[in-house]
């Protein structure tokens, strides 16, 4: 007994087996196109990156001096030690004020402080030291003349002199050796690239390390000063120089190698 006779039916017809074969070859079609669309991404050149760093330097001239001097004095007693740090601390801070060229003057330390010996084992006070330290700024070529006269005036000693660029100078500086970093670190890229015959497609990441000047010149002559004496003439000569400006800049480039 057949229990299937719509399927026999099928079976045996010849129109209905070139359909199914039809059918067959045109699902195994879009089953190879899928998989070679699949495929293809994969058989391509990846990208890869590279990094690069730049560097781009700026040279600018000290405009400015930052100057620490002061009066230190020592006396038996307190209040004479007081009275002659505030005689000659005012004879220079007259002076000071007195110069058109000197700006930003400020008071930056006043210690008094007593001095100890020894007597019969015992620790004693033997007097009084005091100091009146003041700061401020000027352009370097006049320091000598002024430290002659500050000398001269009561002061005993100087504690430094830093030799800097103006503010606005260091920033104008920064952006220009930004731009010098940046354009060293794409002309690394295009070198290596072009030298290996890779094509490049994009920068995907940018680094800026800083652009900071290094520390500044101090120049110390304390011991200078301590070993003049007040009435003694002297005349330092300084000579200002450049402040180099520096920055840093790293570069993630995208490549491609080229199909041949």
């Amino acid at each position: 007994m057949n229990y299937f006779p719509s399927l026999n039916f099928r079976l045996n017809s010849g129109k209905t087996w070139q359909f199914l074969l039809l059918a067959f070859g045109f699902l195994s079609l879009v089953g190879c196109q899928a998989a070679q669309s699949r495929v293809e991404p994969n058989t391509a050149f990846p990208s890869q990156t590279l990094v690069v760093s730049g560097r781009g330097m700026v040279d600018i001239p000290k405009t400015t001096a930052r100057v620490s001097l002061g009066v230190e004095v020592q006396a038996q007693t307190s209040a004479l030690v007081q009275q002659e740090l505030a005689k000659r601390s005012q004879a220079v801070l007259d002076l000071l004020k007195a110069r058109p060229d000197v700006t930003k003057l400020e008071t930056t330390s006043i210690s008094l402080n007593p001095r100890y010996s020894q007597k019969d084992g015992k620790q004693a006070i033997s007097g009084y030291s005091a100091t009146n330290l003041v700061r401020f700024q000027i352009a370097p070529e006049k320091i000598g003349s002024l430290l002659d006269e500050a000398v001269k005036t009561g002061a005993t000693r100087i504690d430094g002199v830093t030799l800097v660029a103006s503010d606005e100078a260091i920033a104008a500086a920064q952006k220009q050796a930004i731009n010098a970093a940046s354009k060293n670190a794409r002309s690394q890229a295009d070198a290596a690239l072009g030298a290996l015959e890779l094509k490049q497609q994009e920068i995907v990441n940018i680094q800026i390390n800083g652009a900071s000047p290094p520390m500044p010149v101090v120049m110390q002559m304390n011991d200078l000063i301590q070993k003049a004496a007040p009435t003694n003439s002297f005349n330092t000569s300084v000579v200002a120089g450049e402040q180099r400006i520096e920055a840093f800049v790293t570069l993630q480039v995208r490549y491609q190698p080229t199909v041949r």
